[in-house]
């Protein structure tokens, strides 16, 4: 659990270096997370995601995309 929190904590503080789009970097990692848990899952624990699991992590990585990928005017 200790290095665990150690990442996790070290990622935070990694997201302060870039104020800017810390926001939407946190969204990209939050979306490859929630998928890669979903495979994970199947792969690790040999438990087949069910189609509400596989679009759980669709939607996930949509709406990441769209906050990563959306037109800036700045």
């Amino acid at each position: 659990m200790l290095p665990a929190a150690a990442s996790l904590a070290l990622f935070a503080w990694l997201l302060t270096l870039h104020p800017a789009a810390s926001g939407r970097v946190y969204a990209a990692y939050g979306g490859v997370y929630v998928t890669l848990a979903i495979f994970w899952l199947w792969w690790a624990d040999q438990i087949k995601p069910s189609r509400w699991d596989l679009l759980g992590a669709a939607l996930c990585l949509a709406g990441m995309a769209v906050i990563m990928f959306a037109p800036r005017t700045a």
